[in-house]
């Protein structure tokens, strides 16, 4: 009988699992897998973190301005912006200058990749190409956009061409020269192991460098339309009459500093868009590389 309730006791308490052990180990994991490079985190974590700096970021600001750490004709409080944004989208200005800026960023943009984007692919499959345009594309990238400026409202006027223009120079050449890197950066025993299987230079080309090469080109347009967001402020400071850059000088004339706010948070805001666009296109066209 003794025996018997020690079996059972024993049995019991091997079944149930000790409680104080299980949160350490779960947060252990979570530490080593933070710690880790380049390990995954849960998803919820990764969220929790995003929204934490964001929340500490609007904290500081909040608690500058509206403590008086900082006047407000130097940094206006959310409030401010935040009134000011209600009234622009009330009246419908703010979207014209939203719409004005992207139709500029867009346009550049696509012009540009659709040359950058074979070229770059001929510049990195072919060494004839790379030597021919290599020394003159790395000199014209290092070149500042800006300083073109005024050639450009001679050769061209001050129309939207003219920003266009200024876009589409400051980010042609450096898509080039990072979309050639991706195409040389394929493993060359992929292109011998094509080869030792018969396939033929237009096979190689098409079925095995660019497939291979494609989450890189679209990591590279994803980062270069950031830039292209960036030079859209100084494409508008001259003969522009709309546009988010626009906005900000003209508000820099009258000391609204809230307007000048407005503008870089809607300019940062639709950077974010463009950047979820990128990563959505290649979560769909190249999630086996993720």
């Amino acid at each position: 009988m003794y025996a018997q309730r020690m079996s059972i006791d024993t049995s019991a308490s091997a079944e149930i699992p000790p409680i104080s052990e299980a949160p350490p180990r779960r947060v252990q994991s979570l530490l080593t897998g933070c710690l880790t490079p380049k390990a995954d985190i849960p998803p919820q974590l990764g969220m929790a973190a995003s929204l934490l700096v964001w929340v500490l970021v609007l904290a500081a600001w909040a608690g500058s301005t509206y403590g008086g750490l900082l006047p407000a004709i130097f940094m206006p409080t959310p409030g401010a912006v935040a009134s000011r944004a209600v009234t622009m989208a009330s009246d419908g200005s703010l979207f014209v200058h939203i719409w004005s800026s992207a139709e500029v960023v867009l346009l550049g943009f696509i012009l540009s990749s659709l040359v950058a984007i074979p070229l770059g692919i001929a510049m990195g499959a072919f060494k004839l190409v790379q030597s021919s345009l290599e020394s003159l594309v790395n000199f014209i990238r290092y070149l500042p956009v800006t300083a073109f400026m005024p050639l450009f409202i001679l050769w061209i006027g001050i129309g939207i061409e003219q920003r266009v223009a200024l876009i589409v120079f400051g980010t042609f050449f450096s898509q080039l020269v990072m979309i050639a890197t991706v195409i040389r950066s394929v493993p060359q025993d992929l292109l011998n192991a094509s080869y030792t299987l018969g396939s033929s230079k237009r096979q190689v080309l098409w079925n095995v460098m660019l497939p291979s090469a494609l989450p890189g080109i679209l990591d590279t347009l994803r980062v270069t339309i950031g830039w292209a967001w960036t030079y859209v402020v100084a494409a508008e400071l001259i003969a522009a009459s709309s546009g988010l850059g626009y906005m900000s000088m003209k508000a820099a004339r009258g000391f609204q500093v809230d307007v000048i706010f407005l503008a870089i948070g809607a300019i940062g805001l639709l950077g974010l868009v463009t950047d979820l666009f990128f990563r959505l296109l290649s979560a769909r066209f190249a999630s086996w590389a993720q």
